[in-house]
């Protein structure tokens, strides 16, 4: 049978060293203290299956792991469909919605106004948007980051 592993005893060696490599992937302090946290809180959930006999390597690809995970994370939640960019038309005080679509969408050709309603209402990924619209994803990209652009440069919304 294995030795329960001592927690405490690791957090207290280990933790600022997990922490810095938290740090390191997240470039974010508060994002990295959270996920230096939930290596601790596994270690605990899995102690009764884990070795002490390395704990810096095991805590190490612990956080590694844990943090590339958030990264993706945050990738897939700005893939949602732009809400914000959404919010900020529904949002807009000085104007009526559906004027400023209209005048925004004045601004650009007729296939960026699909390509809009696909990603951003219809939630389709831009690749998938690229397929329909005969594009290539980076060409889709480059058209949603201008009509953004473009709505922002109307009266800074």
């Amino acid at each position: 049978m294995m030795p329960v592993l001592d927690i405490e005893a690791l957090y207290a060696r280990y933790g600022p060293m997990v922490l810095r490599r938290c740090r390191q992937i997240l470039r974010d302090d508060a994002e990295a203290m959270d996920v230096a946290q939930d290596v601790f809180v596994q270690l605990i959930r899995h102690r009764s299956r884990l070795e002490d006999r390395f704990p810096s390597s095991l805590l190490n690809r612990m956080a590694t792991n844990l943090s590339l995970n958030r990264l993706r994370d945050r990738k897939r939640e700005r893939s949602v469909p732009a809400v914000g960019f959404l919010e900020t038309i529904a949002c807009a005080s000085d104007l009526d919605a559906p004027l400023v679509l209209q005048r925004l969408f004045g601004l650009h050709p007729e296939s960026t106004r699909a390509m809009a309603v696909l990603h951003y209402l219809d939630g389709m990924t831009l690749e998938e948007v690229a397929s329909d619209c005969g594009l290539s994803v980076s060409g889709v990209r480059k058209r949603l980051a201008r009509l953004r652009a473009s709505l922002h440069a109307m009266g800074g919304l």
